[in-house]
């Protein structure tokens, strides 16, 4: 009886313990309190397109009176995460500096967990069939510089992990369409990891990335949470991502860098680049 006793007791103590330390990553990494909503100019707008078959979903945001001509910028949430879940993680950020400089958002949804970026591996697949989300994002965008009459040389593409991910793919095999992309907490995998086609042409590129990132190590090697979720297979180092980008864009000049603090950190910033363009900007 009491080694029942002992044993359940141990039980327990087990799962209170795996309780907390799901409480702790809940609140490390995805509880924060929820922004307030802005006074914005324009309308938010839930809108989808047929795309490789499948019907694709996005949300808009116009600021009143926007300009023919105006900008586009796409922005890409996290795995498992949507296009609201960007809005309201960002603060609405992307909205307030859309009604202040005049531009156009779109935050695309993923269609499976993951955006089809250029890891082998990674929850991208539906019913057996790799999702085409270059396709999905190249058809969204036509749409819209018809629909809102942006300027079709004035496309830019963002996003976070899984979304940044993404912007490199565009960066890749969507040059002409995107003027350029940034991508937070996201590097190029390595070459055994490594599925897009570059186009051979370059567009301007910015990377993000953090030391302390537990996600997507800034030293390179396996994407994944503490070892044991998201596993999305290795990517190189930050600074070979950078140096990946000003090789493809036939970039050799020496890099310039800048190092600010802010908020009690230090913000490297490493620029590549040629005249006019395109260029790489790296920070860390």
């Amino acid at each position: 009886m009491k080694r029942v006793l002992r044993w359940f007791a141990w039980s327990l103590l087990g799962l209170l313990a795996l309780i907390a330390l799901c409480g702790a990553l809940f609140a490390y990494f995805i509880y924060s309190p929820a922004p307030i909503r802005p006074n914005l100019s324009g309308v938010v707008q839930k809108g989808s397109i047929q795309a490789g078959g499948i019907k694709r979903t996005y949300i808009s945001y116009v600021p009143r009176d926007l300009p023919k001509g105006a900008p586009l910028v796409l922005v890409m949430h996290g795995s498992g995460q949507s296009a609201e879940d960007i809005r309201v993680e960002t603060g609405y950020g992307f909205e307030r500096l859309a009604d202040q400089h005049g531009f156009a958002i779109a935050y695309p949804d993923s269609y499976s967990f993951d955006w089809n970026d250029c890891g082998k591996i990674g929850d991208y697949q539906v019913n057996g069939r790799d999702i085409d989300d270059v396709g999905f994002l190249n058809a969204l965008t036509d749409k819209l510089i018809t629909d809102l009459g942006t300027d079709k040389t004035r496309v830019f593409a963002t996003g976070v992990s899984a979304g940044g991910f993404m912007s490199l793919r565009l960066a890749l095999e969507s040059p002409a369409r995107f003027r350029a992309v940034a991508a937070v907490s996201a590097s190029v995998q390595v070459p055994q990891n490594f599925r897009c086609k570059p186009a051979g042409t370059g567009t301007s590129v910015m990377i993000m990335n953090g030391t302390k990132d537990p996600l997507v190590p800034y030293n390179g090697g396996e994407v994944n949470l503490l070892g044991l979720f998201y596993k999305c297979g290795d990517v190189l180092n930050a600074r070979a991502s950078v140096q990946y980008f000003a090789d493809l864009n036939k970039i050799t000049a020496a890099p310039t860098a800048k190092t600010t603090a802010i908020s009690g950190g230090d913000v490297e910033r490493i620029s590549v680049s040629t005249s006019p363009a395109p260029s790489l900007t790296f920070y860390v």
